[in-house]
């Protein structure tokens, strides 16, 4: 017999047999199987023998019976894609799209590290310098506001396009990815820009990837969960028109939602330059597709007014996860790509299926 409880004006009830798993439970799920799923592969492949893809069962190495290298590279592969998928996701919230992610990350590390540069490398002029005597060893502030200026114009262009033009987010978009991405290789004609000063250097260092993602993280979740900003985003992704009716500013909040986005992907971009200590034109090639994808995984509705920061979290380690399973189990890099593809393909219909039980239930 259906558990009831009758509460309220009118009798409403509550049933707790419709109560339903938060996405984030469901994709935490996904992550274990998806991870159980490879190391039965491990065993199962004639030619893995017997290899096992998270475990180490030397505890003379690591004194734990985890393969701590491995998972390292899990997650400091996605840290730098998961920054960007953070601030992608709250553009989906809002009911919109970001394409120009991957070609703004190139654009801004070409920029950014042509302000970091040292003067002297092993005694000699710098013989990558983009500019005069003036932009070398320039205090660390300079290349790191140098990138997010850059960042929060090229969004802000965004936001005014889709807000006030009324043109799609995904056409508006697209045409900002074909800009940065000529951006990036006019900026030196297509010359990698190299040898940054320590400081700089510092900033992607070692586990600093994954570390800028975690407490970025967790500002966006508190700031998404807790503020205004929060709720207004939520509110213009479930019904723009319901949200502009009650006196939100539609507008002005869309261009801030991108002018954020295009920041943290121009963030991503000094992390990716200072851990890589170069900056090239081709940097953060499908970089957007896998930021979405992260962000898909993780339970974002791509129809907007739903998801949140814990889940692209998630959604990111699954997506490391599969990538780094996929090397475990030495499948070749062109059907890495396919199935890549595969798996956006079925996270997006995954958040159709989802929003038809939504919608029906």
């Amino acid at each position: 017999m259906v558990d009831q409880i009758s509460h309220g004006i009118g009798g409403l009830t509550y049933d707790k047999t419709k109560r339903a798993w938060p996405n984030e439970a469901n994709v935490f799920i996904a992550l274990i199987l998806i991870i159980l799923a490879f190391e039965a592969l491990g065993q199962i492949l004639p030619y893995m023998n017997g290899q096992s893809m998270l475990f180490d069962f030397n505890t003379s190495r690591d004194g734990t019976i985890l393969n701590i290298a491995r998972i390292k590279i899990i997650i400091l592969q996605v840290a730098i894609i998961g920054i960007i998928a953070l601030g992608v996701t709250q553009v989906i919230i809002s009911g919109g799209i970001d394409l120009s992610s991957g070609p703004l990350v190139g654009a801004t590390a070409m920029i950014v590290m042509s302000f970091a540069q040292t003067e002297l490398v092993n005694g000699q002029l710098n013989p990558k310098a983009v500019f005069g005597a003036w932009s070398f060893d320039l205090p660390v502030i300079v290349p790191i506001m140098v990138g997010l200026v850059f960042g929060a114009f090229i969004g802000g262009i965004n936001g005014f396009l889709i807000a006030f033009t009324r043109i799609p987010p995904f056409i508006a978009t697209l045409g900002m990815f074909l800009i940065c991405r000529g951006i990036s290789q006019w900026w030196t004609k297509g010359q990698p820009v190299s040898f940054p000063t320590d400081a700089f250097a510092a900033i992607g260092s070692g586990m600093m990837p994954v570390i800028w993602f975690a407490l970025l993280a967790i500002l966006l979740g508190l700031i998404m969960k807790f503020t205004v900003y929060g709720k207004h985003t939520y509110a213009i992704g479930s019904n723009e028109d319901a949200a502009r009716m009650s006196g939100i500013n539609v507008r002005r909040h869309k261009i801030l939602v991108y002018m954020i986005a295009s920041m943290f992907a121009a963030f991503a971009a000094i992390v990716l330059s200072s851990k890589n200590l170069t900056a090239q034109a081709g940097m953060g090639q499908f970089y957007e597709l896998y930021a979405i994808a992260m962000a898909v995984i993780g339970g974002v509705s791509l129809k907007g007014g739903r998801g949140s920061m814990i889940g692209t979290v998630l959604g990111a380690m699954v997506f490391g996860v599969i990538q780094s399973g996929f090397t475990f189990i030495k499948l070749d890099a062109f059907y890495q790509l396919m199935a890549m593809g595969a798996i956006i393909i079925g996270a997006v219909v995954l958040d159709q299926y989802r929003q038809q039980r939504a919608t029906a239930g």
